[in-house]
């Protein structure tokens, strides 16, 4: 096994601990994102699994709440702590192949500025939440394939763990399976602690699959309706964001990584890993962050021949140059940099959708708390909320308290799982933007506003009308049905 350098312990800290306080600094911009008011909710109701998403991120979502109150800063907490932790673990990679002081500098700073983690690192969501735990098992997969066996069984345990945030994690231990029996080396395929560590793996993860078993597998229904929706977005647009997720000049260090790496014959297999992982996610029609861990690992491994390229000042200082740059651009698209009334009509709005959907939410809440107010005692009496989405069923309960509001339900995703609201409720406040379809279910709506976030945004929820729909034709049991969708 090849000796490692030396760690450069203090400055990748110090790298980490600029990362965690810049996240939190910027943490109450702009807003809550629907995912974490759709986390939040879920967290209320702990659970093995939902339908839509493993109880990982939610447990976290009821974690923060908890421990730091109920505000869009302590939800950010963890994430923040997260983006720390994915400096550290890029740097342990560049020291693990062979990368000096200044290549694990080099990793953690070029890391740390990347739109990938920073996006990850502001709010909390899954590929946030995967993002260490893809990492942190690459870089067990690199210290075991390179002859210590011992860490088959951390790279089990954390795969493990892994299933309950996504099931994605499926997707890199696949990939590296490929890679090995194309590539090598295959005599690891005879390790018996990586058997031991496929076992613990599936030990960890039984839980999780019982859930998925015993609820006919909702999580590769949700996979089938997101790439019903969103596949060819997602196809047409994953090779730009390979380059663009980490940046430009990080990209030229992936391609040096990818050389280096296959110049390593017990490494060549992590490479195709990535090809695999990539040729999967576009034939699934799967977003490209789900091969970001893949991407650090380049970048990682390129670290290393980059430092030694830059052995003159021209070189140095053309390279640090770029990273500079693309540190500025990757803050003002993933961190809440551009004032909310100023986002419209800017690349951030385009290209960071986490930015548009965290605009607005305390204005839509109070809209609909206008309405819900202005109906006569009787029908409030008798009122419910429904929604299209899980974002706007999070904001309403989020702010159920504030102002008073009646019950939440929505058909979308888990949600509809909760079931329909009590067959009292013969009045029912609708965010939607699919009115005629509402006046097919009631003998009368009327629209009595509209959401407006105040600051002209084009976002999901901009211009949606309000309104307030009576005496549903069926039973809420019967009309339930009509309202289930998953994306």
């Amino acid at each position: 096994m090849p000796e490692t350098p030396r760690s450069a312990r203090r400055p990748v800290a110090a790298i980490a601990l600029v990362t965690l306080a810049t996240l939190l600094a910027v943490s109450p911009g702009y807003g809550y994102h629907r995912d974490e008011l759709y986390f939040r909710l879920l967290g209320e109701h702990p659970a093995f699994g939902y339908f839509d998403t493993p109880p990982l991120t939610p447990l976290i979502a009821r974690a923060s709440v908890t421990l730091f109150g109920d505000s869009v800063v302590a939800l950010r907490v963890v994430p923040a702590l997260i983006a720390a932790v994915v400096v550290v673990l890029a740097a342990l990679l560049a020291r693990e192949l062979g990368g000096a002081r200044g290549a694990q500098i080099l990793a953690a700073a070029g890391v740390a500025t990347t739109s990938l983690v920073l996006i990850g690192g502001h709010a909390l969501l899954t590929f946030g939440v995967d993002l260490p735990l893809w990492v942190a098992a690459i870089l067990f997969a690199v210290r075991a394939l390179r002859g210590d066996g011992r860490w088959w069984l951390a790279l089990g345990a954390v795969a493990g763990v892994a299933t309950y945030n996504r099931q994605l994690i499926v997707l890199l231990l696949v990939s590296m399976g490929v890679g090995v029996l194309a590539a090598g080396p295959r005599e690891v395929l005879r390790e018996r602690r990586l058997w031991l560590g496929a076992l613990l793996a599936l030990v960890i993860a039984a839980p999780n699959l019982v859930y998925q078993a015993t609820h006919d597998w909702p999580q590769l229904q949700m996979a089938g309706a997101l790439e019903a929706a969103d596949g060819a977005d997602n196809r047409l647009m994953f090779v730009p964001l390979q380059i663009l997720l980490l940046g430009l000049p990080q990209a030229a260090v992936q391609v040096a990584g990818a050389v280096r790496l296959w110049r390593e014959p017990r490494l060549r297999c992590l490479v195709l890993a990535y090809l695999v992982a990539c040729a999967l996610t576009l034939y699934s029609g799967g977003r490209a962050d789900y091969v970001g861990g893949l991407l650090v690992l380049l970048f990682a491994a390129g670290c290393g021949p980059a430092v030694r390229w830059m052995s003159t000042t021209g070189r140095r200082a053309l390279l640090v140059g770029l990273l500079a740059i693309n540190a500025v651009g990757s803050i003002v698209l993933a961190l809440p940099v551009i004032p909310p009334a100023e986002l419209e009509g800017t690349p951030v709005t385009a290209m960071n959708e986490v930015a548009r959907e965290s605009v607005g939410w305390p204005e839509f809440a109070a809209q609909v708390a206008a309405v819900v107010r202005d109906l006569p005692p009787q029908d409030r009496a008798q009122a419910v909320l429904l929604t299209d989405n899980y974002g706007e069923a999070g904001v309403l309960d989020r702010y159920a308290g504030q102002y008073g509001l009646p019950g939440v339900y929505s058909g979308h995703n888990e949600l509809y799982w909760r079931g329909p609201p009590p067959p009292s409720a013969r009045v029912a406040v609708v965010v939607t933007d699919n009115p005629d379809g509402y006046a097919t279910l009631f003998a009368a709506c009327e629209r009595r506003g509209r959401i407006d976030n105040g600051v002209g945004l084009s976002n999901e929820e901009q211009h949606l009308p309000i309104l307030v729909c009576r005496d549903p034709l069926r039973p809420w049991d019967g009309l339930w049905p009509d309202m289930l969708h998953y994306s």
